[in-house]
């Protein structure tokens, strides 16, 4: 008994109620966290992880959410690494990625541990296996074109630098192209002294399944029956009269065709002659504006953009720069099928340039004319209204005053620009089943100012704000010294 009650006499000390009260109190807490744990683990991934990187590399757009959403086909990711050892960047997109929809899953396959998942997918290691088994389609992304490398840093600092994280793009365009059967074909002409189209170009438009050939209308005299587009990037020379009549035949059977206008004040009677019966008459000179330029750059243009629908989809900035451009003025068309949308226009201060005079207006940078073509497959008076409908065509002229607007030196030295959206919303507008799920790369680069005004701006931050610091300190000092 005695020893019982000094047991007692123990626990009714101070120090062990003390102790009691201590033990109680981390047992309590060591059960929250459990259960916070247990509740955390449950959260979907795209909630757990905030985006801190300089540049937003795990922010994923509307377009992407979007398709996500509406997928309703069974997706596969198959990723062929090691989860542990891969580049986190990578692993943490992927796994958010297909957070964001229930028919997208995620498996991490390391082929040290399974090597025969190489052979059995013809794939490398650190490469990933998008596929989806309703429509039998698959296709690879390797690492490297997830994080990409400036190779030509090689040449000026002995190092390869990362230049951009393309994880969204990639994933993006894989998944449509895996859940979709519809590609359409690009014909980019040729013979006029025409521009290449770049690699940031061609890139964003195989994204969206668009395939680009080469078309030389002097030795095709029509329009090939496959094509969905005819661009003309930049022609430094004139089409001829036979290729104008070609293009416009295309045109009026429901055809698509882009034009981007070249630096050159050479005569282009022709090309002209096309727009004119769109809708858009050519002016003379280079534009300039005044007052929407990129510091005091009179010919770097910000144009005002004025777009709705699928064309405005994606654009986060609704900026633009297009440099050493053409300007139009609305005409009227040849036929009353055809309505003009000018989308980007100089400000009022915009000037039309040439060696002989300078004329003040508001001018047209980039416009797309639109036809509505009947159907002749049936008469009015023998078709209802819905096969009149369905046998309708619509055909789709864009014109933009510059190809300056898709040059790599403006797009990747100003990521945060329109620019490659823009085009692209415009050139799948006309394409029937297809949408813009083209993503721009993230630049891993330094991004720079594209303020509109930045010397009022520099002029405040450089003088304005410390004069004012040191004026309130000025105050305060005077106004202490005479209390």
């Amino acid at each position: 008994m005695g020893n019982v009650e000094k047991i007692k006499k123990m626990f009714q000390t101070a120090s062990s109620r003390n102790g009691a009260y201590s033990v109680g109190t981390t047992a309590v807490v060591i059960a929250i966290v459990i259960v916070l744990n247990l509740i955390i683990g449950k959260i979907p991934e795209q909630y757990l992880k905030l985006d801190i990187s300089d540049n937003k590399i795990y922010e994923i757009t509307d377009t992407s959410r979007e398709l996500l959403k509406n997928l309703d086909k069974k997706v596969e990711i198959q990723v062929l690494a090691d989860e542990e050892d891969a580049d986190k960047r990578i692993s943490t997109f992927v796994n958010k990625y297909a957070s964001l929809s229930k028919n997208v899953s995620v498996e991490w396959i390391d082929p040290v541990l399974h090597p025969s998942v190489l052979s059995e997918n013809d794939a490398e290691s650190n490469t990933i296996l998008v596929s989806c088994e309703e429509t039998d389609k698959s296709t690879q992304i390797s690492f490297s074109d997830i994080i990409q490398y400036d190779m030509s840093s090689y040449y000026t600092t002995g190092n390869v630098q990362e230049s951009a994280f393309d994880a969204e793009g990639q994933l993006t365009s894989a998944v449509n192209y895996v859940t979709n059967d519809v590609n359409k074909k690009i014909y980019r002409t040729s013979g006029h002294g025409e521009a290449t189209l770049g690699s940031n170009v061609t890139e964003m438009m195989e994204k969206s399944n668009l395939n680009v050939e080469e078309l030389n209308l002097v030795m095709s005299p029509s329009v090939p029956e496959d094509c969905d587009l005819v661009i003309l990037n930049a022609p430094a020379k004139d089409i001829s009269e036979e290729e104008k009549e070609a293009l416009s035949s295309y045109l009026s059977q429901g055809g698509n065709v882009m034009l981007f206008l070249a630096e050159t004040t050479e005569a282009q009677p022709n090309l002209a002659a096309l727009m004119e019966e769109y809708g858009m008459k050519l002016e003379d000179g280079f534009i300039a504006d005044t007052s929407r330029c990129y510091q005091n750059n009179y010919y770097y243009i910000f144009p005002q953009l004025s777009i709705s629908g699928e064309m405005a989809n994606g654009l986060s900035s609704q900026m633009v720069l297009a440099v050493n451009a053409r300007g139009m003025t609305e005409t009227e068309p040849a036929r009353d099928t055809i309505t003009l949308n000018a989308f980007m226009k100089t400000s009022s201060n915009g000037y039309a340039v040439s060696e002989e005079d300078q004329k003040q207006g508001t001018y047209i940078i980039g416009a797309v004319a639109t036809e509505t073509i009947a159907g002749d497959s049936t008469s009015e008076e023998d078709a209802s209204e819905e096969d009149t409908e369905e046998a309708a065509k619509e055909s789709h002229f864009t014109v933009f005053g510059t190809n300056s607007i898709v040059d790599a030196s403006i797009t990747e030295t100003f990521p945060t620009l329109d620019n490659l959206t823009l085009v692209m919303n415009t050139m799948t507008n006309g394409l029937e089943d297809v949408q813009n799920v083209s993503i721009e790369a993230k630049s891993l680069g330094i991004s720079y100012n594209t303020m509109k005004h930045a010397d009022a701006f520099s002029i405040l931050v450089v003088f304005g704000i410390p004069i004012a610091v040191v004026g309130v300190g000025l105050y305060i000092w005077i106004k202490r010294r005479k209390a």
